[in-house]
């Protein structure tokens, strides 16, 4: 006799593609209503650029993906994001780019 297969029960629906379940929120900031995603290490498989810092999010690293909540934003419009940069992102002064040697004045 073969042992016995532990089955999880079917405790809802699942995420069509196959993949594990996504924790998504909306989110209200001063600079609008966001969607945001948080991507596990695990599933992090490329690597991407944050906004916030301009630094890479190598593979293999967890990460926030937002976009628009107005409905109008589509797969171009989403951003991968540090968790911990996401959060400031309300506390940081705009970016200035400046030249090499320009005064910080």
């Amino acid at each position: 006799m073969s042992p016995r297969k532990n089955r999880r029960a079917d405790s809802g629906p699942r995420p069509s593609g196959g993949g594990s379940a996504w924790s998504q929120r909306t989110e209200e900031g001063a600079d609008g209503d966001w969607n945001v995603r948080m991507v596990p290490g695990s599933n992090a498989a490329k690597p991407y650029r944050c906004p916030g810092c301009d630094q890479l999010i190598p593979p293999g690293v967890g990460h926030v993906v937002a976009w628009p909540a107005d409905g109008r934003g589509g797969a171009d419009d989403r951003r991968h994001w540090h968790r911990p940069c996401w959060q400031a992102r309300e506390r940081r002064s705009p970016r200035t780019l400046r030249s090499r040697n320009a005064p910080r004045y």
